[in-house]
């Protein structure tokens, strides 16, 4: 692959919007329609050939250098990542192979790929403001609503196209500041998860069991753990007739975009406010609103704040079956987050009510874990605890039904009972051989 020219790219982008403009133009004035779908894309594709094959003479009859067959493919592509995709970022977008990006700077690109190797990558910009003007286009684009980001505006967090996850920073750092966070796999299920050997199929036809039970269930994990892909897979266990709403801070999940599997899915995805201060909407508020639209199940895409109690609200009040991940570092730690968030919630409530509040709502905390090692990286569902009551000196009480052993592989925990046995055998789970019936 080629060093890119980015001032002659963007150069070439003006010449492409120019000539799109012009065609728009000319079939208006003509009262044809605009171009749209797969007609779009091929006749930008052929926009793009033009504009290249004009930069090429030119360069002839200046007497220039013309261009090998690699270095023009190279520009092309670069053009249509412009203007089909993620600028300069859609080449990395686009290797099935890498899993995050960071850019420190449009010159330091640095890829972490999925077997857990790290590499540096050429820059995907020619300069920090033209990294910007990169996010501020898919900031403008992406998801339901426009999002700034500029000096007032120093943070953006967003959905791409693909499916993945992009946090920008700039004005607080010295050069802008990107994180992109891959999901390779936008349609999962668990038996994909148990190829990857996320998960044993014991322990799958368990998982499948809790969502046909309807049972609530939150799964948790640090960073980059995969606790989105295991909801997706989760969430493929729900039936084609059943209305799922979604909320989440940026669109992410797509449920609703699969509608094969989720015909009767909708997605809420957070407001910010305005320059002026007004037009937030809060995931509490979306949260809320779910309730009065007739959901079948409820579905947080992450627990980062105040949602948390009315999530759990949510759950005690007949939308049996939610899904939601929270960030935690042990399937023991899920508590203590929910309780912080609690605290700093509206509401204000303190441990004892938060406690009740959990052991009345959620039924089940599903915790995966990333582990590097010497072979690469695996994600693994590590625990899986069921909520068991209070206990007399007011402590939540967990049952530990799936952990590591001391060799670190992950077993049933032998003599611990399923509380909630019953209702999953009525879903069709069988305990004795760990399938189905």
């Amino acid at each position: 692959m080629t060093d890119l020219d980015y001032v002659l790219i963007k150069r070439l982008q003006a010449d492409l919007g120019r000539h799109r403009q012009e065609e728009i133009t000319r079939r208006r004035a003509a009262n044809l329609p605009v171009l749209s779908g797969a007609d779009a894309v091929q006749h930008g594709k052929a926009l793009v050939q033009r504009v290249v094959g004009d930069h090429e003479a030119g360069l002839a009859e200046s007497g220039g250098d013309g261009y090998t067959w690699e270095e023009r493919q190279d520009l092309v592509e670069a053009l249509e990542a412009r203007l089909f995709g993620a600028g300069s970022l859609q080449a990395l977008l686009d290797d099935d192979a890498v899993e995050n990006i960071d850019i420190n700077g449009f010159r330091h690109v640095y890829v972490e790929y999925a077997d857990g190797s790290t590499a540096k990558a050429r820059p995907v910009a020619g300069s920090d403001e033209e990294l910007v003007e990169t996010i501020q286009t898919l900031a403008a684009h992406v998801g339901l609503s426009a999002r700034a980001f500029d000096v007032a505006n120093v943070r953006v967090n967003l959905r791409l196209p693909d499916g993945s996850r992009l946090y920008a920073v700039q004005s607080v750092t010295r050069q802008p500041v990107v994180s992109i966070r891959r999901h390779r796999y936008r349609r999962v299920t668990l038996k994909d998860l148990v190829a990857l050997e996320t998960l044993d199929q014991k322990l799958a036809d368990f998982l499948a069991a809790l969502v046909h039970a309807r049972k609530n269930v939150i799964v948790a994990g640090a960073t980059s753990a995969g606790k989105t892909t295991l909801l997706r897979a989760l969430a493929s266990e729900i039936g084609p007739d059943e209305r799922i709403l979604t909320v989440e801070r940026s669109l992410e999940l797509g449920l609703d975009e699969d509608v094969e599997h989720h015909p009767n899915a909708v997605a809420f995805e957070e407001r910010l406010a305005n320059t002026e201060g007004a037009g937030a909407v809060s995931m509490a508020e979306l949260v809320r609103d779910t309730l009065r639209m007739n959901p079948s199940r409820v579905v947080v895409g992450e627990v980062l704040g105040d949602e948390v109690v009315t999530m759990l609200n949510a759950m005690t009040q007949g939308n049996d079956g939610s899904l939601s991940t929270i960030h935690a570092n042990a399937s023991s730690d899920v508590v203590h987050k929910i309780a912080t968030y609690a605290i700093q919630a509206p509401e204000r409530l303190p441990w004892d009510a938060t406690v009740r509040l959990v052991a009345t709502a959620l039924d089940f905390v599903v915790f995966i874990r990333r582990i590097r090692g010497e072979a690469g990286q695996q994600r693994v569902v590590e625990s899986v605890r069921e909520i068991a009551g209070i206990s007399e000196d007011g402590q939540l009480q967990t049952n530990e039904l799936w952990g590591p052993d001391p060799l670190g592989n992950v077993v049933r925990r032998h003599g611990v009972q399923v509380r909630a046995q019953s209702d999953l055998i009525a879903a069709g789970w069988r305990p004795a051989s760990g399938g189905w019936s």
